[in-house]
């Protein structure tokens, strides 16, 4: 019998691949449409779904037709009050009454086409809103707001307005850059505060005390009636660090803790065996020996060993096995994994909180916290820079009121200096060339999650990569044999027809219905394979020892025709486009490569041997992974790790910089700091090679400042620097920062 349409959607919630897709889209996928060309830019940002909302991950849909079809299916179910797709997320929320479920709606996605599983609304609450961009957009628009008002209310005191006029003009402006300044400049003095705190200078730090000084003495002058206010200067420089900050922030998406997004994958709820009934719990209620049902194509909920039943399993999500995994009585099953053909009964063995699942998020959760330990290069800078502006400034103003005794004076031209030594164009010089360089990728299918990301991918001397959907697609190629008659074939594409698993659905392919020929008595025996009648005699496809056939050395199927000898169906999983290309010119940048995958030794030397790849580890579990990450990078070894599914997760965030096919699940995009749109890996060589011109862009901004700075300087030392000369000088630096930045482009 074919399997249930849950199976038949579920054998792929965990899979990345683009066989993935395969299995879970018996029908058709929706056409591409232009919209489709880039992810559409959110709108708003939705309000917090309702409590008993049911949220689905949507990983395949693409573009406003997408959306169009989905709710359109959801909303046609009666018992939904409304769903709403969110692109950018890729998810649903489902307002449904209380008698359909989860299941209900996967099921009715998968009949249109759309992969979907389920997430834990209560994890993710609070992980969608992005308040840091809508804090800074509304600082920076305030800034500018200010800025300009104050602008031309100067130009009044820059044509010459004496006494009266002057001072009216200096108190309004002070009306309007106080409260701007107080509000607007807050990300900086937060930041600054927090550095001093531990004891750390940051770049923070010299461009709070420029606006705050600035701001100070521009009060002050326009209390005592002075010719100068440094309004206009102060709120500039607050401007353009906000401007940049924000581009900052838009290069990248709005990061969400991996290890949240790995919590939000387990099932929130599993079906309890009281005897004959069964009872739908939530997790957090099962209790060590209690007894679970496992309906086929659901995920494992916890931890537990089996008690009656048999099946296939796909626990490629944890070990990278291409293939799934024969189980029966006493079989240990591991939360997440997928059950594919037949109903299992399990025995709870360890609670929800010390799972399999919870123990790679814990990984990643550690890995996380190791990682954001990097210095940027600007921090670096900053390090240096701004210990070097207080004390010039410190010394301007000590050498100036020795020579004039004037206080006012030696502290206005202090200020000068803090103002003209450019903090607004060191801090411009690394989100500038970040916002060109991630334009320039965008438009090769390369999407920046990481503030850090180019910089830190032009460190990287080795990379690494998973197998199973990242070097490969994880789809398997029947491999043509000339040896086998047609009409053999013929009768295997029949059988297959009727069967789910991956490899059934790969020998099946292209095979036209109107030539096979009819079978009857067609049944599914879980984890062994099909069988049927044809012209009177039993026919059997599965594996070897339920066919009685010897194994070949290739991942295969076989067929059992009577009483004739087996025939062999061998399969090789088909190279990811580009892998070979990109391999060679990572060769020739330097990189040293290696394989790190928990497919089994034979499988991953085969992908090895193709692609030319002399390192590579097979077997591995995903704590085996980031353990072997963690060793390179002992090593002194800056690792780049390639990967695409859940057990990659924690080496994904362990490793110095990652990166991850759109196709990967979303705790593994997450976790990576680059995402590649399309299915051609080439691009990420070029990724490469843009982070190391892109650091090269961010030094020479950096040198540009400091030549800037050896000019300007000695102006406003030697007293000349006129708060117009400081915002004219700081536009200068800025616009010079951002034009050599674009040269990225």
């Amino acid at each position: 019998m074919p399997l249930p349409e849950t199976a038949q959607l579920s054998i792929s919630v965990c899979r990345s691949s683009s066989r993935a897709e395969m299995v879970a889209h018996p029908l058709p996928r929706p056409a591409a449409c232009p919209a489709c060309a880039v992810p559409l830019p959110e709108t708003g940002h939705a309000a917090p779904p309702p409590k008993d909302a049911i949220i689905l991950s949507l990983p395949t849909i693409h573009c406003a037709a997408c959306i169009s079809a989905v709710e359109r299916g959801l909303n046609a179910i009666e018992a939904v009050k409304s769903a709403r797709v969110n692109l950018s997320l890729k998810r649903v929320v489902v307002e449904t009454s209380a008698d359909i479920g989860a299941g209900d709606l996967i099921r009715s996605l998968a009949g249109i086409g759309y992969e979907a599983h389920e997430l834990d609304a209560a994890l993710l609450a609070d992980s969608d809103t992005d308040r840091t961009g809508r804090n800074l957009l509304m600082r920076l628009a305030v800034a500018g707001f200010a800025m300009m008002n104050v602008m031309l209310l100067s130009v009044a005191v820059w044509s010459g307005a004496e006494a009266a006029t002057r001072d009216f003009m200096h108190w309004v402006s002070a009306l309007i850059a106080l409260p701007a300044i107080a509000f607007s400049a807050q990300p900086f003095f937060t930041n600054a505060v927090a550095a001093l705190k531990v004891g750390r200078l940051n770049m923070d730090v010299p461009i709070s005390l420029a606006i705050l000084l600035a701001a100070a003495m521009s009060l002050y002058e326009t209390t005592q009636s002075g010719q100068h206010a440094y309004f206009d200067a102060a709120l500039s420089l607050t401007f353009f660090l906000l401007a940049g900050r924000y581009l900052d922030h838009r290069t990248r998406a709005s990061a969400r803790s991996a290890a949240q997004e790995l919590a939000a994958m387990e099932v929130p709820r599993a079906i309890r065996l009281e005897g004959e009934k069964e009872t739908i719990v939530n997790v957090g209620e099962l209790a060590l020996g209690d007894r679970v049902l496992i309906k086929p194509g659901s995920r494992v909920p916890v931890d537990g060993r089996i008690l009656t039943g048999e099946s296939e399993i796909d626990r490629a999500f944890l070990t990278g096995e291409s293939l799934p995994v024969y189980v029966g009585p006493s079989t240990p099953m591991a939360a997440g994994e997928i059950n594919l053909t037949g109903p299992l009964t399990i025995e709870v063995t360890a609670l929800a909180r010390d799972s399999t699942l919870q123990k790679v998020a814990e990984l990643v959760a550690l890995a996380e916290t190791a990682r954001n330990r990097y210095t940027s290069l600007a921090d670096r800078a900053a390090a240096i820079y701004a210990p070097g502006v207080h004390l010039l400034a410190a010394l301007a103003f000590v050498a100036w009121l020795w020579i004039s005794g004037d206080f006012r004076l030696a502290l206005n031209i202090a200020i000068a200096v803090l103002i003209i030594t450019c903090p607004c164009a060191l801090g411009l010089a690394v989100p500038a060339v970040t916002t060109a360089a991630s334009g320039r990728l965008f438009r090769k299918g390369i999407l920046l999650k990481s503030a850090t990301a180019l910089e830190r991918l032009a460190e990287t001397d080795v990379v690494v990569f998973d197998k199973t959907g990242t070097l490969t697609l994880g789809q398997p190629r029947l491999i043509p044999d000339p040896v086998i008659p047609p009409n053999t074939l013929a009768i295997a594409q029949a059988l297959a027809r009727h069967s789910n698993h991956p490899l059934a659905m790969a020998l099946a392919m292209g095979a036209d219905p109107a030539d096979l020929p009819t079978l009857t008595d067609i049944t599914e025996i879980p984890g062994h394979g099909i069988r049927a009648i044809l012209d009177d005699q039993e026919i059997r496809l599965g594996r070897s020892a339920w066919t009685g056939a010897n194994e070949v050395p290739e991942t295969a199927t076989y067929l059992k025709l009577g009483n004739q000898p087996p025939v062999a169906f061998a399969f090789q999983d088909e190279i990811r486009p580009g892998v070979s290309e990109l391999i060679k010119r990572l060769k020739s940048m330097g990189q040293q490569i290696e394989m790190l995958t928990g497919d089994n030794r034979h499988a991953a030397a085969n992908i090895a041997n193709r692609l030319g790849i002399d390192n590579f580890h097979a077997s591995l579990t995903p704590e085996a992974k980031a353990e072997a990450i963690a060793k390179l990078a002992a090593q002194g070894h800056k690792v780049l790790m390639v990967g695409d599914g859940l057990n990659d997760t924690a080496a994904l965030t362990r490793a110095h910089v990652s990166i991850s096919p759109a196709s990967a699940i979303d705790a593994a995009r997450t976790a990576s700091d680059i995402v590649i749109l399309g299915q051609d890996f080439a691009v990420i060589a070029d990724c490469r090679q843009t982070a190391v011109d892109a650091r090269r862009r961010i030094v020479e901004n950096f040198s540009l400042a400091a030549l800037y700075n050896l000019i300007a300087v000695p102006f406003a030392l030697l007293g000349f620097a006129t708060p117009l000369m400081a915002a004219l000088a700081m536009s200068a630096s800025s616009i010079t920062v951002t034009l050599n930045a674009w040269r990225l482009r």
